[in-house]
């Protein structure tokens, strides 16, 4: 039997694939009710709208990424490169919700930009406390860095241009 949280996961599930496939604007809560083998009614008694369902999506993300970052044990000089491992995993697993998560501060919603913004916030807020753990010098310059790299290999990702990489990963190896 399957219970109301697992239906609400799947509802979840499936509107990654279609966000991910239509974008934001084009997506519709009757495509990902579709997906999920439910009434879009059903959606409608998880998530008030599109918007909300969204929202869901770029909260697990930050999530997923939040509880791996915090799991993460390693000494300062390694404490950078094992969390971008981690990001990389979770790309490799869950790679259009993350990618979801990375691009979502560009649709204009007030309030998906609202989410977007805490979520963001708190992820960097993540980053900074495990680095001040670790005693990473330069804690808010580290963590700034840290993140604008993971932007920049979703940006890399979407784009299917590895070079845009710097950093020394396989994915950055010239094409």
């Amino acid at each position: 039997m399957v219970v109301r949280e697992d239906r609400k996961e799947l509802i979840i599930d499936n509107a990654v694939g279609i966000f991910a496939e239509k974008g934001y604007y084009k997506a519709t809560t009757a495509m990902v009710a579709a997906g999920a083998g439910v009434t879009q009614p059903y959606v409608f008694h998880f998530f008030r709208n599109k918007e909300e369902l969204f929202n869901a999506v770029v909260t697990r993300a930050a999530g997923r990424i939040c509880e791996i970052f915090n799991r993460i044990e390693a000494p300062a000089d390694r404490l950078m490169d094992t969390m971008g491992n981690a990001f990389l995993q979770i790309m490799s697993t869950h790679r259009d919700e993350i990618l979801l998560l990375m691009q979502a501060y560009t649709i204009a919603e007030p309030g998906i930009r609202a989410v977007v913004r805490e979520k963001f916030g708190m992820i960097y807020d993540e980053v900074v406390a495990k680095f001040e753990q670790a005693r990473v010098p330069n804690v808010r310059e580290a963590a700034s860095q840290f993140m604008g790299t993971g932007l920049l290999i979703a940006q890399s990702e979407v784009l299917e241009l590895p070079r845009l990489l710097w950093c020394n990963h396989k994915a950055a190896q010239p094409e």
